[in-house]
């Protein structure tokens, strides 16, 4: 099983987007996430949902809006917009804490990373 991310922005019309994804695949969420990961003392927060296999393609996209969002209490608008979609669904999303994107040679390797991290904990098929 092939699992990708797909990388959407970072601004409200992303999280838009993305909460349009989730409404419109409602039958193919596998998981979504909320990713917190922290950078000079500052924490940031990712949302991303991965979806299942549309048909007989062994593929599991996984859409995201990285390292967008400042991580404080009382939470941004967007992720509260990502959640109460997902509220709306009856999906409760996984929160991880990991490292930032920029400890990592590249973004490849940073979603190389998430991935080896979502199906070591049975988040994310493994590979077939």
């Amino acid at each position: 099983m092939i699992q990708r991310f797909i990388e959407l922005g970072e601004g409200y019309g992303d999280v838009f987007e993305l909460c349009e994804l989730a409404k419109t695949n409602q039958h193919r969420i596998h998981h979504a996430f909320i990713l917190h990961g922290t950078k000079n003392d500052k924490k940031s927060v990712s949302l991303a949902l991965a979806l299942k296999p549309a048909g007989d393609v062994p593929f599991i996209p996984i859409y995201i809006c990285r390292e967008g969002i400042d991580f404080r209490e009382p939470k941004m608008e967007r992720q509260l917009a990502f959640e109460n979609v997902l509220a709306d669904l009856d999906v409760t999303p996984v929160t991880l804490e990991v490292k930032h994107s920029s400890e990592f040679g590249s973004v490849d390797h940073y979603y190389q990373a998430l991935i080896a991290i979502m199906r070591l904990n049975h988040l994310l098929p493994p590979l077939s």
